[in-house]
């Protein structure tokens, strides 16, 4: 059974696949992420078939299968970035927030990702948070916006 928010996103698409893309990009906004059951009611609705749409959904990044916290953090892991220590500021996100790329933290408020480039290699490196572009960063600069996004002091974020 197809629940009622996405059943509003499926009104007047039903039975158009040629919709695929942008029923994804609404469902993707309205919950955040594109679940599986998500998928099959597409897949039903659209007459797609379920490989088809999952396919879609995996392939572009601007889909995410999985939920994501409040605030996105993206760093830039592309070889401008990566020699000038990338790798560093990644290394300060999920070692603060105890969660690997990818990963969402345990209170909702951050995923920490990584892509290969953002474009801007000549402010790197770089780190967008929430849309938003922080270039020049090192991992002092990260755990502070952090902690600014999280509006937490430094000591909420110890392990364990």
């Amino acid at each position: 059974m197809t629940d009622l928010k996405l059943a509003s996103i499926l009104e007047g698409r039903r039975s158009q696949p040629h919709q695929l893309i942008e029923v994804l990009q609404d469902v993707q906004e309205r919950y955040g992420y594109v679940s599986e059951e998500a998928m099959r009611g597409v897949s039903r609705e659209l007459g797609v078939p379920l490989t088809e749409v999952y396919g879609v959904a995996s392939f572009y990044k601007a889909f995410s299968l999985k939920p994501r916290g409040k605030n996105i953090i993206t760093v830039c892991t592309g070889t401008a970035c990566h020699v000038r220590g990338s790798k560093m500021i990644l290394n300060q996100a999920t070692g603060q927030l105890g969660v690997s790329p990818g990963e969402m933290t345990k209170d909702g408020l951050f995923t920490i990702e990584h892509v290969n480039c953002i474009g801007a290699c000549a402010l790197g490196p770089v780190v967008t948070e929430n849309g938003s572009c922080h270039h020049h960063m090192n991992p002092g600069m990260m755990r502070k916006l952090i902690e600014s996004l999280g509006d937490r002091s430094p000591e909420d974020f110890s392990h364990g």
